[in-house]
């Protein structure tokens, strides 16, 4: 069920997703959760016009500008927006993140800012909205961690 809606959601090549598992297993657990932030906001397009909460505003999707939110709606004749940062969950529970971007955006922007949570890819996806993530029941806890990064550089 999970594989065929992630097939129907994103484009889906088999030899990319077999050499993606074939590497260590970091590298498959990110290519997973890809896949899943992916179909997750196909899913969100795919039902914003359906929702009361996001009725009568234009969707503009915003993932590639890396401004803290993966959706932009707009009111007609409006310059105010609401910020949609989308995450998705395999199973019915589990852990979400936001990265430093992200919480900033939900900071700033507080009650125009919503966390569209869509669970349990595994079976049957259903939706919770957060409206205020940071003021809702969610408990975000700082998590740092230091990476030391390698690349090798070339001079033409």
């Amino acid at each position: 069920m999970f594989t065929g809606l992630i097939k129907s959601f994103v484009e889906y090549d088999e030899n990319v997703l077999s050499e993606t598992n074939s590497r260590e297993e970091n590298a498959s657990g990110f290519a997973k959760r890809l896949i899943t932030g992916l179909a997750a906001e196909h899913y969100f397009e795919s039902v914003q016009p359906n929702l009361p909460e996001f009725q009568g505003f234009e969707l503009e999707n915003t993932t590639r500008l890396g401004c803290g939110y993966d959706f932009r709606l707009r009111a007609a004749k409006s310059d105010e927006f609401l910020a949609i940062e989308v995450k998705g969950l395999r199973e019915l529970t589990g852990k979400l993140s936001l990265t430093p971007r992200e919480y900033e955006a939900a900071a700033t922007m507080r009650d125009r800012f919503y966390l569209f949570v869509v669970k349990n890819f595994e079976k049957s996806p259903v939706h919770e909205i957060f409206p205020d993530p940071l003021s809702s029941r969610l408990e975000f806890a700082r998590s740092e961690r230091k990476v030391i990064q390698v690349s090798w550089l070339a001079s033409l």
